[in-house]
């Protein structure tokens, strides 16, 4: 206890400290949890280089995956809150992992200081072009003329894809196989190939395949047609209180100084209204939203909520 006090009492001081210089007065580090490549990855670089132009200082991006997001998630929550370490996170890696497994090291919502939302985007429902079923009303009506006859693939166990398939389930009182991949390419992969017979994803790593006919565009998880696919439904029109949303923000560690939040706060919206942005974002179907660190803070409890619900009813434990 005293241990833990005294580095309390120490951090407080290294950011009362910084107050006192200008900020930044060096480069900013943003810890991005996943591997390099992916979404997750496209957008904290390029709100990472555009945020370098703004403040002065070079903002490095730092892949650490690892843990389903705890590796580079705790090191952020362990860093001192001068506002130089920085995370990319996200409503199922950062918030969700943590509530299934076992001992994890900090409490996201304790632990990290909300700074700005960056991006939303809905996830779709697709299909192999074998299932018999043209949309998502004709799906549930499969599902349930057949339980555990059909199987969904997800990117790993308490990823937003498998929360989705839960979900999904749990709203329609069907009943499906989950099947976990390591990754979204063997996951389609096995998809196209008519392995598995469907999957909840991100907009952006399907639409080629739909528009191949390789893969069948069903719905998506959110609360307003999308502009990049506008006759595509929405599954809550079939599936009352269906939302599956993935979203991006960046964080700090707690405490620290509401000065420094606020500026970060304040460049990063700039950066989100930038024209090569938004081309760049809209073209990979993310949505730019921006908030208040303390919206994002209501948003991050709200969101925790509703799904630690569906985790506890369907007793879901994450990999390590």
């Amino acid at each position: 206890m005293k241990a833990y006090c005294l580095a309390t009492i120490v951090l407080g001081l290294a950011a009362q400290a910084v107050i006192a210089q200008p900020y930044p007065s060096k480069p900013i580090r943003l810890i991005v949890p996943y591997p390099p490549g992916g979404p997750t990855d496209f957008v904290g670089r390029l709100v990472g280089q555009k945020l370098s132009q703004r403040v002065g200082q070079q903002v490095v991006v730092d892949n650490r995956p690892g843990a389903g997001t705890i590796i580079g998630s705790e090191l952020v929550a362990r860093a001192t809150p001068d506002g130089y370490t920085l995370l990319f996170g996200t409503g199922g890696g950062t918030f969700l992992t943590p509530l299934m497994l076992p001992n994890v090291p900090f409490d996201p919502l304790r632990d990290f200081a909300p700074v700005a939302m960056l991006v939303m985007s809905p996830q779709v429902l697709v299909t192999h072009p074998s299932v018999a079923a043209g949309s998502v009303k004709e799906l549930v009506a499969l599902a349930k003329a057949k339980p555990g006859a059909l199987n969904f693939a997800s990117v790993g166990t308490g990823t937003a894809p498998h929360l989705g398939g839960e979900l999904f389930q749990a709203l329609t009182g069907t009943r499906l196989v989950h099947v976990p991949y390591k990754g979204t390419g063997p996951a389609m992969t096995d998809l196209m190939a008519g392995q598995v017979h469907l999957m909840f994803t991100s907009m952006p790593s399907v639409l080629a395949h739909v528009t191949a006919g390789r893969l069948r565009l069903l719905g998506t998880g959110g609360t307003k047609r999308s502009a990049n696919i506008p006759d595509t439904p929405l599954i809550a029109e079939t599936v009352p209180g269906f939302e599956l949303i993935t979203w991006y923000g960046i964080f700090a560690p707690a405490r620290t100084p509401d000065v420094i939040v606020k500026r970060l706060n304040a460049e990063i919206a700039k950066v989100l209204a930038d024209a090569e942005v938004h081309a760049k974002f809209g073209a990979q179907g993310l949505e730019i939203i921006t908030m208040t660190p303390v919206e994002l803070k209501r948003h991050t409890e709200q969101e925790t909520i509703r799904w630690t619900r569906l985790v506890k009813t369907a007793g879901i434990k994450a990999e390590q």
